[in-house]
């Protein structure tokens, strides 16, 4: 859920955590001894809440007992957390949301404890827990601003991003972006990620590894927000050499893995892969890798050209994609031009799919028929991204039809994807500002199939 102040933030509560029971599906009901009211009550609540100040010191009290007696006893065995205590700490979680006891956590210095507890914890829920009341605290500017200069914080959370449990990794993930969406902080969590060379490691191990949904969608937004917040962190994890001794993989590829797990189960986590693989392709150091020849280049324009042919464009429902995907057909689009553009370092021009072509031609068709609809006052003028949409399509045929081959024009038009409409707008998207693509395109066209070629000149003159 959205935080509630200024807009930013990411809060969870405990029940949105896949191992919190059902029953703590709510927000926490205030202690019995306050519930009443009264005087008494009245002094000892928190803010304008019914929460218990004395009852949220107890508890935070107790937690520091529970973790200090099971150190000093079996420090090498895992923790069990009473199912008690659980419940209190969830509350805990869940109050946090709450601006009044955010600052009032503050002020018991929390943060001190809950790191405290998070270092020597031996139980991942544990961790959990505590990882996801930094994160709802940390949803409000001036306790996030006081959170982010405890350093040990600092340190202990980018090391958590190694931890082995999905849940602390989401809630780990989930502090990091809420810190980073805050722009007085923002800079010193950058710093600490740029220093902290483990971060990139951990994080391309999750996304090259886990099918936690979940996860990868978080730590895909985590990666492409540093991608776009920081371009020397992007340069310097596109260049890190993997290492292959512990099965390390290069971010693109790891990137890549990600997207296609979350292929078929989150558009939304899908866009935000793609849009972290399109940050890429915007800086040498990344064209570079994409365009080695044993590089990831080949194998992302493959997957990037499979979901826009497979999965986003099917014949039947292309108008509906456009206007509720067009953001992540955008996003491939990008990819899929830039590597064309880098390709001829590890294949040749010519095998440019043809089902890929195909689809480009019916998105410009799309485009040109949705324009002259609009000039003759029959649908309201087209959105900006739809017109984004249409100029990326117009740019990638552009490059494709600078050297694009007889044979695959004449499959075009064979397959039925090259016909007199899709030639037509395709001319009319090429011409203002592609005329070499579409002289090119003509010359072949007039080999392939002379009678369309002979259409397109009418109603396109050059």
């Amino acid at each position: 859920m959205d935080c509630k102040a200024d807009g930013v933030g990411d809060e969870r509560s405990p029940s949105s955590s896949g191992g919190q029971s059902p029953d703590l599906d709510r927000n926490p009901s205030p202690p019995p001894d306050t519930a009443g009211g009264g005087e008494d009550g009245d002094s000892d609540a928190i803010g304008d809440t019914v929460y218990s100040k004395h009852w949220l010191f107890s508890t935070l009290t107790r937690l520091i007992n529970m973790v200090t007696e099971h150190a000093e006893g079996d420090s090498e065995g895992q923790m069990e957390l009473p199912d008690g205590d659980e419940e209190d700490l969830c509350k805990v979680w869940d109050m946090a949301m709450d601006k009044d006891v955010a600052g009032l956590l503050q002020a018991f210095k929390a943060t001190d404890i809950l790191v405290g507890v998070i270092s020597r914890s031996r139980c991942p829920r544990l961790t959990e827990i505590c990882v996801g009341i930094l994160g709802n605290i940390a949803c409000f500017p001036d306790t996030c601003a006081t959170l982010s200069q405890n350093e040990n914080l600092g340190e202990v959370l980018l090391l958590l991003l190694g931890d082995a449990d999905p849940p602390t990794l989401l809630e780990t993930s989930r502090l990091l972006l809420t810190c980073l969406s805050q722009k007085d902080v923002c800079s010193l969590w950058l710093q600490r990620i740029r220093q902290q060379t483990s971060v990139r490691s951990n994080l391309c191990f999750i996304m090259s590894s886990s099918t936690n949904t979940d996860l990868l969608e978080k730590v895909g937004e985590l990666v492409e927000t540093l991608f776009d917040l920081d371009e020397d962190i992007m340069k310097s994890w596109i260049t890190a050499q993997p290492k292959q001794a512990e099965g390390d993989l290069d971010v693109a590829s790891c990137l890549l893995e990600a997207a296609k797990q979350l292929r078929s189960e989150s558009p939304n986590g899908l866009e935000v892969y793609l849009h972290a693989l399109q940050l890429l392709t915007t800086i040498d150091e990344g064209i570079q890798t994409f365009a080695a020849p044993d590089g990831p280049g080949q194998a992302v324009g493959e997957f990037v050209g499979e979901v826009v042919c497979k999965d986003l464009c099917q014949a039947e429902d292309l108008s509906v994609v456009l206007q509720e995907q067009r953001s992540t057909l955008l996003q491939a689009f990008s990819v899929l031009q830039a590597l064309h553009r880098c390709q001829d370092q590890w294949r040749s021009k010519a095998d440019t799919s043809v089902p890929l072509i195909g689809t480009v031609l019916r998105v410009l068709q799309h485009d040109s028929d949705a324009t002259r609809e609009s000039q003759s006052g029959e649908e309201e003028k087209k959105d900006e991204q739809l017109e984004a949409l249409a100029e990326a399509a117009a740019e990638l045929l552009a490059d494709i039809c600078v050297q694009i081959q007889k044979e695959t024009v004449a499959d075009l038009v064979r397959e039925g994807y090259l016909t007199e409409r899709t030639c037509v707008a395709a001319a009319r998207s090429l011409t203002p500002n592609f005329q070499t693509s579409f002289e090119h395109l003509q010359c072949v066209l007039s080999e392939a199939d002379p009678r369309l070629a002979d259409e397109v000149r009418k109603q396109v003159p050059a």
